[in-house]
């Protein structure tokens, strides 16, 4: 890299054979592509006497690796807990939290007001929500296609059978996409996820309006099903949290409206508000008011919201908070 700079005679730069340099040039783009987005003022995480006992999450599969890798952290600094992890869908949080089978509900979308008021018919109060890291829920189509960015309008036209994002016609083929030569009358094919998922909730009340899916979406049990399908077919596109995505596709650019703007989904364009399927991901407990939650709880919380959390959160492909924003979290534990 320093030949490179100018420390050595420009005849000896001139000889740098095309290979080596290649080769220098790939070594530093990871480097760069390695920057850490975790807030240098978010406290670390101090452990604390006295934790132990089991802890359970169930709820989103979005979440689910995610929790996984926050537990096994975890019980490295408390090797008596034992954190039981199950991620089959967000719908799944609510009840399990309102039953007690659940001390943690993980959600990749807010709880509707069926179950705030199911979990407070039950308890005599409502959930608690913590933010505990951001998502850019991707488009996600095979690494060969050739398009590089849509719009939301378009988005809806290849997966609701409503168009309610007012595209004048259906999209069926990637030639309608905006695709050229072989790929002109290739028809897509669609990945998604099943209603229990909220990312599937997510994506119908976002990207499509609010209106209903083609019935030819091919539904999958897990994000990183939808993934593993659109990497194996050259004609697919689905969506899932960013944290899945992988070297076999591609996340396109999204813009709001037909010729707007598009924005890749990246931690500064989903913090500005410019990535159109930026989200919160969230923790929900129970939490009386007025009393502070159980001990296990708010130190896995605690943790989660501190710094080695939120590398955590970065490691598995997410997006880590703020520290503005994770202060305002802590806040609500005590």
């Amino acid at each position: 890299m320093l030949d490179l700079n100018g420390h050595r005679p420009r005849a000896a730069r001139r000889a740098l054979p095309m290979a080596l340099a290649a080769a220098l040039l790939l070594l530093a783009a990871p480097a760069a592509a390695q920057r850490s987005h975790v807030d240098p003022a978010t406290p670390d995480y101090r452990r604390v006497g006295g934790v132990a006992g089991n802890l359970d999450a169930i709820g989103s599969d979005t979440l689910n690796n995610l929790m996984t890798l926050w537990s096994e952290t975890f019980r490295k600094l408390y090797p008596n807990v034992n954190v039981q992890v199950e991620g089959k869908g967000s719908s799944t949080a609510p009840p399990a939290l309102a039953e007690g089978t659940a001390q943690l509900g993980p959600m990749s979308r807010a709880m509707k007001p069926g179950e705030i008021e199911a979990f407070e018919q039950r308890h005599g109060y409502k959930p608690t929500r913590i933010v505990v890291a951001l998502d850019a829920l991707a488009v996600f189509v095979n690494k060969d296609n050739p398009l590089t960015s849509l719009s939301l309008p378009q988005v809806d036209a290849i997966f609701s059978r409503n168009r309610r994002g007012g595209h004048p016609a259906d999209i069926a083929t990637w030639g309608d996409a905006g695709a050229t030569g072989r790929w002109t009358r290739l028809p897509i094919s669609l990945y998604g996820r099943n209603s229990a998922s909220g990312t599937y909730g997510y994506f119908k009340e976002e990207a499509l309006f609010k209106g209903d899916f083609k019935a030819t979406v091919k539904e999958q049990p897990g994000s990183s099903a939808v993934v593993q399908g659109v990497t194996a077919d050259r004609a697919g596109i689905g969506y899932s949290g960013i944290g899945y995505r992988t070297s076999g596709v591609k996340a396109i650019a999204l813009s709001r409206k037909t010729g707007g703007p598009a924005y890749a989904p990246t931690y500064d364009n989903v913090l500005a508000g410019s990535y159109p399927l930026g989200r919160p991901l969230y923790i929900y407990v129970a939490k009386p008011p007025g009393a502070p939650l159980p001990p296990l709880v708010a130190e896995f919380l605690r943790f989660v919201l501190s710094r080695p959390g939120q590398q955590v959160v970065e490691k598995d492909g997410y997006l880590p908070l703020s520290e503005k924003m994770a202060a305002g979290q802590r806040a609500l534990l005590p």
